[in-house]
């Protein structure tokens, strides 16, 4: 007797505000011909280890996770999904600055500056 194999679909390693999601797609109109979607990662940078970065992207690599967004596909590179598990990125835009915003819970410190985080 064969057992019944279900498929739970997994949720999304993170979150992207409607204000990401609008900014994801604002990149994508403006993106370089041969771009397939914006990727975060999160290089070896700054005082405390570890830094947030959006690129745009242009071929899928085997281990990143795919996110399809109303405006386009964001992706999260392979070697970051454990640190960023959970985490919520938000598009801000003030008077002074516009960037995303993270709220990550696996980051355990960052730099004074916010350029960096640790976990």
């Amino acid at each position: 007797m064969m057992a019944d194999t279900k498929t739970r679909t997994l949720p999304a390693a993170v979150k992207l505000t409607l204000a990401a999601e609008k900014r994801v797609a604002d990149l994508m109109v403006d993106a370089p011909s041969d771009a397939i979607g914006v990727k975060l990662s999160t290089p070896r940078r700054g005082c405390s280890g570890l830094a947030y970065s959006v690129d745009y992207v242009t071929e899928e690599v085997k281990f990143d996770e795919k996110i399809e967004t109303p405006g386009g596909v964001f992706y999260i590179d392979g070697a970051s999904v454990l640190y960023l598990v959970g985490s919520v990125m938000d598009w801000v835009e003030d008077d002074f600055t516009a960037g995303f915003v993270f709220e990550n819970p696996n980051a355990k410190g960052a730099c004074g500056c916010g350029e960096s985080f640790m976990v």
